[in-house]
């Protein structure tokens, strides 16, 4: 195929996406919660089969602002900056992006959240548990993206609770900050909220049952605030079913027709939106 061919190609996919959407630190101590925080994402720097995707979808470039937000499946999503940094969320070992990323984040809960495993190319895995009891601090730049975790604590199976056992991970890249929940089992703190910050993406847990309750996501969903919102963790139609009936009182709800949007700032919802990605 010819250059002019690639180059018509690629302009066409970024049209259809377009049209889709309107010092790794363990153990350091946690950082004290600034009041800018609370306005706006702080500290910003400019094996299941893969999904199908077209290879002119494949060559879509991403312009200075932009990011892609791809659904690989349960908690997993390969987020791709203008630079083509590359991160894998929840990354473990059956649900992995087509492409070596960069960056793995994980958690532990259970083995749909982290692995073992890793191709040696990964240049940072990002451990998101606490480790000889003390919290997971992870405050990395990479190129031109950062990447913190606000630790939570999940529940254990036989009832109790682990401290520190899951991270919320927040990428802060081309003026956007995306903030992916982990495995989320409880409400958010002030002072978790605080570390936070104020996002434009969430990555939301939908389940209802293995990690947050619905009622308690809703609750989560209004604390952060993010004019996006996309589903994960759903396993199947009718839990995402249960879950956009009950946000439809909420917010608007689009269904994307295939699995990756861009986003920028400036293409963000001017009211708050759920946009599903087909996965499960």
């Amino acid at each position: 195929m010819g250059g002019t061919a690639l180059k018509l190609l690629a302009a066409i996919a970024a049209a259809v996406l377009a049209a889709a959407t309107p010092a790794f630190a363990q153990g350091a101590a946690p950082p004290v919660p600034k009041l800018e925080m609370t306005e706006s994402c702080p500290g910003l720097v400019a094996t299941r089969a893969p999904f199908a995707a077209p290879a002119a979808f494949q060559l879509a470039a991403l312009a200075p602002d932009q990011v892609r937000i791809s659904y690989i499946g349960h908690a997993t999503f390969l987020i791709e900056s203008p630079q083509l940094v590359r991160i894998a969320t929840d990354y473990n070992d059956y649900v992995r992006p087509p492409v070596t990323p960069d960056i793995v984040t994980m958690n532990h809960a259970h083995t749909g959240h982290y692995s073992d495993q890793r191709d040696p190319a990964i240049k940072h895995v990002l451990r998101g548990w606490a480790e000889d009891e003390k919290p997971a601090r992870i405050d990395l730049q990479y190129k031109y993206v950062r990447m913190r975790n606000v630790p939570t604590n999940i529940r254990t199976f036989d009832g109790g609770t682990e401290r520190h056992g899951n991270s919320i991970f927040i990428f802060e890249i081309a003026n956007l900050c995306i903030a992916h929940l982990g495995h989320l089992h409880h409400t958010l703190t002030q002072q978790q909220s605080n570390e936070i910050g104020r996002v434009d993406v969430v990555l939301v847990l939908v389940d209802g049952n293995l990690t947050l309750d619905l009622e308690g996501m809703i609750e989560v969903l209004h604390a952060l605030k993010a004019p996006l919102m996309i589903p994960m963790h759903y396993f199947s139609a009718y839990t995402l079913d249960r879950f956009l009936a009950r946000v439809r009182q909420e917010w608007d709800v689009e269904i994307a027709p295939v699995p990756s949007t861009l986003v920028s700032k400036t293409s963000l919802p001017a009211k708050p939106k759920v946009l599903v990605l087909p996965g499960h």
